[in-house]
């Protein structure tokens, strides 16, 4: 086999710390920036807002803060695996406001179970998707068209499922809404969970070093690994003793992170996962090598109302209450930006699910900071914008990058 000068250099990477550096620097060379333009974007609004009010960083906003991201952020979630493919869903507002709503008339308007409320309102989101891929695997119909026509249609009946009265609470004595508001993990919990989560990293990538090692590949060290995980465990660790100062970490937050981390393994180590790449990188490639497309659209479309519906459940337990003006407002416009700050391309085949956790984290650190120095909500969204343009920027000038550095 015949290879280029670039793949016989990246074979004879060192290992080691100064083989991932090298790593490093040569996908950023070539485009692959990944989640570094984000975490450097978040360590400078913090710090800025740090600066500008010193209750920002405190652990008792922190837990707000975290608390605050999860809806939103699983809701962008599933954006990252319709942007992964190249399209887009611009109803996930009005579908988890829809879910809230069904979630409040069965289980407080018909007397139905809490979880069996919860898995209609999520089965009816499943639905919401299936029947987006089938307008555009069968007719073609473009999904901004689709999803557009699902905005205002899922809005109307969000309406009509709540009535005249236009509000539904809930119980606040419901294990939804103590879930979603005062249900914090056990110190020794959280602590045992950071432990398992570095150790996880850690067998993750030995496992799937040794793998690339019998393929003839080059891998990571496993001093590499070692060091990746225990910075890992310290930055967890330290997480959780910081939040503990105050309410400590809630489960809602976990729940979330629980999510990426699922959505992490089935797109980084599944068939479907690298099908979803192929597809979204080039549909008549991918098609040519046996993939089914239109599976993979249907997959995608239904996971990204599905985590809508979970979002707009978990918005509404967070509220206690389910309304007129749920999954409005910027809903959309946080969910969706959420994704593409996070890294996730919109042009597809770019983009991991952490990139749902670091985007939404950067917009709600935008709105927390900018509501504890008294401004104005406008303020808030002509930064959010301008954060927005800035990763789309850097996400064109990385694309460009890719093709470039590919063609020579």
């Amino acid at each position: 086999m015949v290879t280029t000068d670039r793949q016989d250099e990246r074979l004879r990477t060192p290992e080691g710390l100064r083989g991932a550096l090298a790593d490093v620097v040569e996908r950023a060379r070539g485009g692959d920036l990944g989640v570094i333009p984000v975490v450097i974007g978040l360590v400078v609004i913090w710090t800025v807002l740090q600066i500008l009010n010193p209750i920002f960083l405190s652990s008792a906003n922190l837990v707000n803060l975290t608390l605050e991201s999860a809806a939103v952020g699983v809701i962008a979630l599933g954006i990252v695996c319709v942007l992964l493919v190249g399209q887009i869903d611009l109803s996930v507002g009005s579908v988890s406001g829809l879910s809230g709503a069904v979630l409040a008339v069965l289980f407080v308007g018909q007397g139905l179970p809490v979880w069996l409320a919860i898995a209609a309102a999520v089965l009816m989101g499943a639905a919401i998707g299936w029947v987006y891929a089938q307008l555009f695997n069968r007719f073609g119909v473009p999904s901004f068209v689709i999803t557009m026509g699902g905005l205002l249609a899922f809005l109307g009946l969000q309406l009509y499922v709540l009535g005249t009265k236009g509000s539904i609470n809930l119980p606040f004595d419901s294990a939804l809404v103590n879930f979603a508001q005062l249900d914090f993990l056990p110190a020794w919990l959280a602590y045992t969970l950071a432990v398992i989560a570095a150790g996880g990293l850690f067998a993750s990538g030995f496992l799937h070093a040794r793998e690339r090692r019998r393929a003839g590949l080059s891998s990571k060290s496993t001093s590499m690994l070692v060091v990746r995980s225990l910075a890992l465990l310290v930055v967890l660790l330290f997480f959780v003793w910081y939040l503990g100062q105050t309410r400590g970490v809630g489960w809602m937050f976990v729940f979330f992170v629980a999510l990426v981390l699922i959505m992490h393994y089935l797109l980084s180590r599944t068939k479907w996962g690298r099908a979803v790449y192929a597809v979204g990188g080039n549909v008549e490639a991918a098609r040519r090598a046996g993939i089914n497309v239109k599976a993979v659209y249907t997959s995608v479309f239904v996971l990204c109302s599905s985590f809508a519906a979970v979002g707009g459940i978990m918005a509404a337990a967070r509220l206690a209450a389910a309304n007129q003006s749920s999954g409005g407002g910027d809903v959309n416009l946080n969910a969706i930006a959420a994704a593409v700050i996070g890294g996730t391309s919109l042009f597809g085949g770019r983009g991991t699910a952490f990139g749902a956790l670091l985007g939404i984290i950067v917009i709600q650190s935008i709105s927390s900071g900018l509501t504890l120095l008294n401004l104005d909500s406008s303020i808030r969204f002509v930064v959010t914008g301008v954060v927005l343009l800035l990763a789309v920027v850097v996400d064109s000038v990385a694309r460009k990058s890719r093709t470039s550095h590919g063609r020579a």
